[in-house]
Parts: C-alpha cells; structure tokens; sequence
C-alpha cells in the first residue's frame, strides 16, 4: 500500500493539499456523527457550537421543557417585584406545580432518548424533600410554606444549579417529510463530495490513457478506496482513503503499520494453506493405499496412474551405491578401531570360557602373551573383512552378484509381503502411520513453523541491497 518512490515537489504538495482536505472532511464527518450523543457536552462547555449547529441537525427547544423554565423565570421576577407570599407567586407556584405534574407523566425527554435525564430529575427532587413520590416532591417543593420555610434563595439556588441544567438539556428534533430525523450535513459534505468526484475524474483519464487496455471502470477501480470518500452513507468509512492519503502525501509513515498488517494476513493464510497442503498430501497417500496403487507398486506392475521417469535413471539403485560407497571408503575406516576393540572382547571372552586356559593362567606370563594374541586375531580379523569388502564392491563379478542377492532379496521380500494376511496388516498401519501424522504433526508445523518462516522472509528482504521491493501499482504513481 505504501509508495516508496520518489515525487516531484510539484506532486508531493498536492497530495498533501488533498490528504489534508480529506482529513478535514473526515473531522466533519466525525464530529456530525457525535454531535447528538455529545450534545450534553457541548451545550454545557461550548455553547455556541449548540447555536450553530443545532439547526444543521434539525434540533429545537422543546416546548414543554422551555415552557417549565419559562415560567420558573417569570416567578423568580415575580417574587423580586411583589415578595414570595403575595397572591401573584401563589398563582405562579400553583401553575408550576401543575406543569411538574405534566413533566413526570408525559415525560418529554422519551422523545430524544433521554429518559434517564428525567429520572435523574426525580431522583433529586426526591432526595431534596425526603419524599418517595416525585410528584408529591414537586409540589411540596413549589408551595409558598416550604420556600418560607427552607428560604427562597436557598431553594432557588438549588433548582438553578441542580435541576435547570437538566431540564435544558431536553430537545425537540424534528421530522422530514421523508419520515426520517431531520440531518442537513449532506450540505455541509456536498462540496467535499464534488470536489473528490472531480479529482477521481481527472485521475481516472489520465490513468486511462496511460494504460491503453483499461476502460473507464478499470481505471476508475484502480483507485477504489477513492470511490469511499463519495458515498452519502456509511461516511465513518471515509477513514480508510484519508490513512492510504496520508501516507501517500508522506504526512505519516504507515509503513511498519503495512508492514505489521501483511505479515499477519500471510502468516493466517499460510498456516490455513500448511495444513490445506499437508492434509491433502497424506490423503492421497492415504487414497493410493485404499485403491490398491500401494500393492500395484510391490507387485512392480503397472500403477494405477503411469510413473513418471524424467532422467532415465534409477534413482533407487542409484542412492543404495552411494551410500555403499559412502560407508566403505568413508565410514569404516573410522569405525576400524571400535570394530577392532569388539572383536578382541569376544575374543577374550572365549578364552576365559576355556577349562584349560583358565588353568594355564596360573602360569607366569600366560597372560601376557593371551592379550597379544587377542589383539593379533582382532586386528587381523578386522583388515581382512574390510578387504574383503572393498574387493567384493571393486570386483566386477562381485558387484554383479550382490546385485543379483539385492534382486533376489527385493523379489522374496515382496512375494512375502504380498501374502494376503501381511498386505492387508501392512496397509492399515500404514493408513494408521499417516492419520497419526496429520494429527500430531501437521498443526504442530503450520503453527509453529509459519511465525519463523514469516520473519525470516521479512529479514531477508530487508537484507536485500536495494531494500524492499516496490509494487509498480503505487498508489501515487499509478496515476502518471
């Protein structure tokens, strides 16, 4: 996803210019989406955000709500002109009362989702006054003996501080003659909108035309997660264009990100292909074995399915010299002096086994001259089978019968296994051998293997002279 190559100037600041303008888009886009659930927020701590884009949102002062704040200023007036036991606050306290009443059983936060405000109105209220009723709280609340009683300002105060804000929070939004929530942002995001369709346009024809074979949905497509940033809907998607800009515009540098991102998608993938593999592998193994491929090939008979030879050569036969050649001028050389010191072994183990010897031990020096001869005989014995070895693989006619006792053997151990009874034991621990190994083995590998694999394929390429290598569809140089 990243583009390694260089860009003129020229290129690099328009792409930052459209980076930006996107990220701006996405920031509306954002703060729309979380405006209504954070309106509490801004109406408390930045009012004049509510002035303006209430409207936008279709959002109004509720009138039932305004109305109860309303008169609870017309009474705070009242008792400054006329004092709080004339008959004038007597009628406004009544009217109050009458108006919580309404408040509590038509609840006219339900309308926005905010019944939880209500509650906590009456919650308050309740706590104030000691009374489990809501209703009843209110009323005691709003009468000229309790305001007496507790002091006006006191009371006042707390309505003012604990109940007001609460109460203005309340809302009214109204509805489009489409049946949907008035949402007027689309006027907002149109000139976004026409400004990424014109520049996707352009992209797009001279994408075109610098690749002859495309039409215009090819090379509108080669740049997809463009088409996003043109939806009316699901615009939170917009995030995926504005990081891939971003990155384009060498804003920020995403590339361990993508980087961290392709190795996990390739190690899943993977490790789900390891045992795809591994698993498909063994069951044809497993199917040749069922189908009878298996005794075909010990019959040395024609397979079910042609064999194929790409060099003309037994590979078998092949193998089986190197390996005598390998352990008869390589290998027993070495082991000369160990096969040398097994034979002495047994060598003394036979004399001590001897009556007589034993009783010839008892004579001064017999000893001695038993461990020569042991060591005579070991050395002795050793060299001549070694070249008897070697000569029986050098001689020709040597050679031409240990192939013919390899034959012979090949041929008797395979009528042998070819008996009914051994055949059929032989297959199914054979089927039972490969059903173990796909369950003890192959998961073992794809999820242990795969992270290392993946890590030392990312080391290599790093290691490359001339780092990572490049995808000539970059998202900035596609459109040269």
């Amino acid at each position: 996803m990243t583009n390694l190559k260089p860009l003129k100037r020229s290129q690099l600041y328009f792409e930052r210019l459209m980076a930006l303008t996107a990220t701006v888009n996405l920031c509306l886009v954002l703060f729309n989406l979380s405006y209504v659930p954070w309106r509490d927020f801004y109406w408390r701590k930045l009012p004049q955000i509510t002035q303006i884009y209430d409207p936008i949102k279709g959002i109004e002062p509720h009138r039932e709500t305004n109305n109860y704040l309303k008169t609870v200023d017309a009474l705070e007036e009242q008792v400054s002109q006329t004092g709080l036991q004339s008959p004038q606050v007597q009628t406004k306290l009544e009217e109050i009362s009458r108006l919580s009443t309404e408040m509590v059983d038509s609840n006219p936060f339900a309308g926005v989702g905010k019944s939880g405000t209500l509650e906590k109105i009456k919650n308050r209220m309740r706590d104030r006054l000691g009374q489990e009723s809501a209703k009843l709280a209110f009323r005691t609340f709003w009468s000229q003996a309790y305001l007496s009683q507790k002091g006006w300002n006191q009371e006042i105060n707390f309505f003012n501080q604990k109940i007001r804000p609460l109460i203005s929070t309340n809302y009214y939004r109204r509805i489009g003659e489409d049946g949907d929530l008035v949402d007027n942002f689309w006027l907002i995001d149109l000139p976004f909108i026409g400004l990424f369709a014109f520049e996707l346009l352009v992209r797009s024809f001279f994408i075109k035309r610098s690749h002859p074979g495309f039409n215009w949905l090819d090379a509108v497509l080669w740049r997809w997660y463009d088409l996003l940033l043109l939806l009316p809907f699901w615009r939170w998607l917009r995030v995926i264009p504005v990081v891939i800009r971003l990155d384009q515009g060498r804003v920020l540098n995403l590339r361990p990100v993508w980087r961290q991102i392709n190795q996990g998608i390739v190690a899943n993938f993977a490790e789900e292909i390891t045992e795809i593999v591994v698993v498909r592998v063994i069951n044809q193994i497993q199917g040749s074995i069922q189908q009878g491929e298996f005794t075909s090939w010990l019959k040395q008979q024609e397979n079910l399915r042609p064999y194929i030879d790409i060099n003309n050569v037994n590979e078998i036969e092949a193998i089986a010299g190197l390996l005598v050649q390998t352990v008869v001028y390589q290998v027993l050389p070495q082991i000369q002096p160990e096969i040398t010191a097994i034979l002495r072994h047994n060598i003394n183990t036979v004399f001590q086994q001897v009556p007589m010897y034993r009783n010839l031990q008892m004579l001064p020096g017999v000893g001695q001259t038993q461990t020569q001869i042991s060591d005579q005989l070991a050395t002795q014995i050793t060299t001549n089978l070694y070249k008897a070895i070697v000569s029986a693989v050098e001689d020709p006619v040597g050679a031409k019968l240990t192939s013919k006792l390899v034959e012979r053997f090949s041929q008797a151990l395979g009528a042998e296994v070819q008996k009914k009874q051994v055949l059929t034991e032989l297959q199914s621990l054979l089927y039972d051998f490969l059903e173990e190994v796909k369950l003890n083995y192959v998961q073992r590998l794809s999820q242990e293997d795969i992270d290392q694999i993946v890590e030392q394929t990312r080391q290599l390429r790093t290691k490359t002279p001339f780092g990572p290598v490049v995808n000539s569809s970059a998202l900035t140089t596609r459109d040269k």
